[in-house]
């Protein structure tokens, strides 16, 4: 071996150390940065988190249903005419709250004068057969008329007294005016909710239609479209979460009342009737309302707070709490979620703690 091939073969192997030295350095350089540290979430943030602990219950679905507020016709009253005549001062509208006894409005009536009139001619008529039948006691007295002519005297006395006594109450269920007026005025408590009657408007006591209608609207009913397919998802006394457009933050609690049993013919729909307290009178009548029906299978599933969840990338995640302050994302398969439950197939298990608010917070740190 000659000092040319030596000195070759020294310069080559000098050369694949430094390769390997430089190869070495940059794998190790990689390595480290691709060591992360465990995301551990900070004091001030974990002391604003919801921790939620995973458990196990019934599947329960939620069923949704469009419905309408109505009052409830089983607490309201009509107010029907009593008499014939002319409407003027009408005090109320719809919506307004009345007291019993206010006058809703005033009946200038024919009817009424004629009242007062026979009650008139009544007290005219006992006035005279009492002053009758005095005389013919003191003519008895006298000898000049018989016990006949008394008792005659009597009973058209009485008769006079008892046409009286009738002509007065007739005046006083009718108002009692001797003006020939009749005040409409309102029997309970409540708020006037329909209104058929305007001023000048004539008016006969066989009109079949109210003048108004009042409910206390402490109790309202909302009727629900029921479609063909959930049918048999509802039953009378199902309780029940009613949601409106007005308050969307607040929940109405209530139960089924009254399924109707039979489809209407043109929407092929069955109506279910809920009732439910309406506190501070938020619901309104002819207001929309969203029906939801919890419907529990006999069936059990894990389950979480739905606020838990994370979607991204069409798969669900839930962050769960490995250690006292550190995380880690997990992946889950859902089965269905109810309102502030979700229900879960896989990918946790029951005992096991996860952060239930400010969820996506903490995913995006650990995603970044």
């Amino acid at each position: 071996m000659n000092i040319f091939s030596i000195k070759n073969g020294l310069g080559a192997l000098a050369a694949c150390c430094l390769v390997l030295n430089l190869f070495s350095c940059d794998s190790k350089t990689n390595q480290g940065d691709d060591v992360r540290q465990a995301y551990v979430v900070p004091d001030s943030l974990m002391n604003t988190l919801v921790i939620d602990t995973v458990k196990v219950s019934n599947i329960s679905n939620a069923i949704k249903f469009n419905g309408i507020v109505d009052f409830n016709t089983d607490k309201v009253v009509n107010v029907f005419p009593l008499i014939t005549g002319n409407v003027q001062d009408v005090k109320v509208m719809p919506g307004d709250y009345v007291h019993a006894g206010e006058v809703l409005g005033v009946v200038k009536s024919a009817e009424v004068a004629g009242y007062n009139a026979t009650l008139i001619n009544a007290e005219s008529n006992v006035r005279l057969t009492k002053t009758q039948l005095d005389q013919q006691k003191d003519l008895f007295k006298s000898g000049l008329a018989s016990q006949i002519d008394i008792t005659n005297a009597e009973v058209n006395y009485d008769q006079a007294l008892a046409t009286k006594i009738s002509a007065e109450k007739i005046l006083s269920i009718n108002g009692n005016n001797k003006n020939g007026e009749y005040f409409i005025k309102a029997p309970v408590d409540g708020f006037v909710v329909q209104k058929n009657v305007t001023n000048g408007m004539s008016i006969r006591s066989d009109n079949g239609t109210g003048l108004f209608t009042i409910s206390d609207l402490k109790n309202v009913w909302v009727q629900a479209n029921v479609y063909e397919a959930n049918i048999s998802k509802v039953h009378e006394g199902d309780e029940v979460d009613v949601t409106t457009i007005s308050y969307p933050d607040k929940v109405f609690k209530g139960k089924v009342n009254k399924l109707m049993n039979v489809l209407d013919p043109t929407s092929k729909v069955m109506k279910m009737r809920v009732v439910l307290d309406n506190p501070g009178y938020l619901l309104k009548p002819q207001m929309f309302a969203t029906v939801t029906v919890n419907n529990t299978e006999h069936r059990k599933a894990t389950a979480i707070a739905s606020t838990a969840l994370i979607f991204d990338h069409s798969q669900y995640y839930v962050i769960v709490l490995t250690g006292k302050k550190s995380v880690q994302i997990r992946a889950v398969n859902v089965i269905s979620i109810n309102g502030t439950t979700a229900y879960i197939k896989d990918g946790v298990k029951p005992g096991e703690r996860m952060i239930g608010s400010n969820a996506l917070l903490i995913y995006g740190s650990l995603n970044s």
